[in-house]
């Protein structure tokens, strides 16, 4: 683990023994969605939801189509301290019966994250509290214990507006990637896609709801990389080749009808799809190869509240007698819940951390895997 990491992390007595329930509260702002949330551990080992509160900013950038880091820098600064009252209210609880605070501290859009981790750290020192940071990503891929109750080893999808990796989740701080995508995440694509062919913002429902009326073999859409061995996955050059179809259609028709809307959208998701099949499959097998006593999947993220990609990797999972399991819609995108136990979590090991909680706009899961994108000053992006 590198040393900017353990330079703010400290182990206080592991909280396994312990025989009165936790509660903790969750923050969540690494996008454009502010999340505030309470769950409740009980020492027998199940957890409840007592509130997940969320104020989507779908409409502050519905004019500039897409998230606007800025806008969502102070839109979050304006509603973490509203949605924190909320989400205690719904509880029905105050601060001082939390156990600890959580936050995410990374990756995400910096703004938000640090508009955030400021917002916890206030909280947590005026409550005399524990401060967990926690990876975005790491409170998507553990969601299916809170949800499910999967035990380790797993093996999960996540597909999100910013990130689509297969990992291997071994412990709460123990992940291992099997592949990735090399460009833009599916969400991104399907937000691009939508934007192209005149689909209001976020593009994926857009395109999922247009897609079922249309025919997805009318256009003859990329697969990317599906000759290339292994699990890594692109999509930009699918983007690409639906734009070069847009424009063909404006050039000879003076515009896009409606029928053209639907038939692009699902060829568009048909790829993605197909892509999306054969890469698990593949990681599927990769992941049985460990043999674990209770194998288990679990796709989780924005994406995943398609319908279409849901009953497929369903299919794939019965094929391979692998249990499926997938979040409920409200957990798949950005929330807070998932933030808070994934803290519950971190606070059950003793990982807790000080003042010193840096925002990270990159920060990835496994951090002995090769960067699927490249790093900047700020080290890798997944």
């Amino acid at each position: 683990m590198p040393w900017c990491y353990l330079r703010h992390m400290s182990r206080a007595t592991p909280l396994t023994d312990r025989t009165e329930p936790l509660l903790v509260l969750g923050i969540e702002s690494s996008c454009d969605d502010t999340g505030a949330a309470v769950v409740r551990w009980s020492p027998d080992g199940t957890a409840d939801i007592l509130s997940n509160e969320v104020f989507g900013q779908t409409e502050l950038h519905a004019d500039f189509g897409g998230v606007v880091p800025e806008i969502a820098a102070r839109a979050h600064a304006e509603k973490l301290d509203v949605m924190v009252e909320a989400a205690l209210s719904a509880a029905g609880a105050k601060l001082k019966d939390m156990t600890a605070i959580a936050v995410t501290a990374g990756p995400g859009l910096i703004g938000g994250v640090l508009s955030g981790v400021m917002c916890a750290k206030g909280l947590a020192v005026g409550a005399g509290l524990p401060l967990v940071g926690v990876n975005h990503l790491a409170g998507h891929a553990l969601t299916p214990r809170l949800t499910d109750g999967l035990v380790f080893p797993y093996l999960m999808l996540l597909i999100s507006g910013g990130h689509c990796q297969f990992l291997i989740v071994e412990g709460v701080d123990q992940f291992e990637r099997l592949g990735g995508t090399i460009d833009d995440a599916p969400g991104e694509a399907f937000d691009k896609v939508a934007k192209l062919i005149g689909l209001p913002q976020p593009g994926g429902p857009s395109i999922e709801k247009v897609a079922a009326t249309g025919d997805p073999k009318r256009f003859a859409f990329p697969r990317p990389l599906l000759n290339r061995p292994g699990m890594d996955m692109s999509f930009s050059g699918l983007k690409t080749a639906v734009l070069r179809e847009r424009d063909r259609l404006v050039d000879e028709q003076g515009g896009l009808f409606a029928n053209d809307q639907a038939d692009l959208a699902a060829g568009f998701q048909a790829a993605v799809v197909d892509v999306l099949a054969e890469k698990t499959e593949r990681a599927l097998r990769a992941y049985l190869e460990k043999c674990p006593d209770t194998p288990a999947f679990s796709v989780a993220g924005g994406v995943a509240a398609n319908g279409h990609i849901r009953s497929v990797l369903h299919r794939l999972c019965d094929d391979h007698e692998v249990a499926f399991t997938a979040p409920p819609l409200a957990l798949c995108t950005d929330n807070a819940a998932m933030i808070a136990w994934a803290g519950i979590e971190r606070l059950q090991l003793g990982l807790v951390d000080d003042m010193s909680l840096a925002a990270r706009p990159r920060w990835p899961l496994d951090q002995t895997a090769t960067a699927l994108v490249g790093s900047g000053k700020k080290g890798p992006k997944a």
